[in-house]
Parts: structure tokens; C-alpha cells; sequence
């Protein structure tokens, strides 16, 4: 159940980072948020970063062994690798539809979920 919930807690935290760090690429287009300038939209990313670390630091902590978590630091690393790249291109391709998936992209991927494999290897 760990591994799941901490999977989840992750996907969570990850999806609040993509909003956070792109989101506000897309909000210029609200006219209240354009009016903000540079610091207020600075401050707006970090309240919504805020919820990335209501979910991501819980998510660290239960899934690590020292904690009595599945995961030691290397694994925790690359899972959250990969659910940053696949919230970010699911993100991608709803939010920003002038964004296309290229073959180049998923090749990458595949070598990411190729590094899963590795780190998990004993």
C-alpha cells in the first residue's frame, strides 16, 4: 500500500509543480493575471507550489526506507522523474495545444522509463 500511496502523493505533488512552473505560462491569457506583473505572477506560482509540498513531502517521507517506506533514494528520484514527465506532457498536450508530441520525445522517455529499470535492478 505504500508504494501505491506514495506513487499517488507524487503523481499529486507533480501535477501542482507543472501548474506552478507552467501554468502561468497559459494565465497571461486572463486579463486579471496579466495585470499582475512579474512578482505577482511570481507569487501566485508560489502559492500554488505550495500545494507540491503539502503532497510531495509526505510522499517522500513515507516512501523512503528510513522511514519504513519501499523506496531508497535513487529509486525515489527517478519515479518522481518520470511522473514529472508524464504530468508535464499530459499537461502539454490538453493546455498548450500549439505543443506536439514528436517522435524525439518519446525516445527520451523510453530511455527515462529505461533508467527506472536500471535503478531498480538489484
Amino acid at each position: 500500500m505504500k508504494p501505491l500511496f506514495t506513487i499517488l502523493l507524487l503523481i499529486l505533488s507533480n501535477t501542482f509543480m507543472t501548474l506552478a512552473w507552467y501554468g502561468h505560462l497559459k494565465f497571461g491569457q486572463w486579463s486579471w493575471v496579466s495585470k499582475l506583473g512579474l512578482f505577482g505572477v511570481i507569487l501566485l506560482s508560489w502559492g500554488i507550489a505550495f500545494f507540491e509540498y503539502i503532497f510531495q513531502v509526505p510522499a517522500n517521507r513515507m516512501g523512503f526506507t528510513e522511514y519504513g517506506g519501499p523506496f531508497n533514494l535513487w529509486q525515489l528520484k527517478v519515479i518522481q522523474e518520470v511522473i514529472t514527465l508524464v504530468v508535464f506532457t499530459v499537461f502539454v498536450l490538453l493546455v498548450f495545444k500549439t505543443e506536439t508530441l514528436k517522435w524525439n520525445h518519446v525516445v527520451g522517455f523510453v530511455f527515462l522509463i529505461l533508467a527506472v529499470l536500471f535503478i531498480f535492478k538489484k
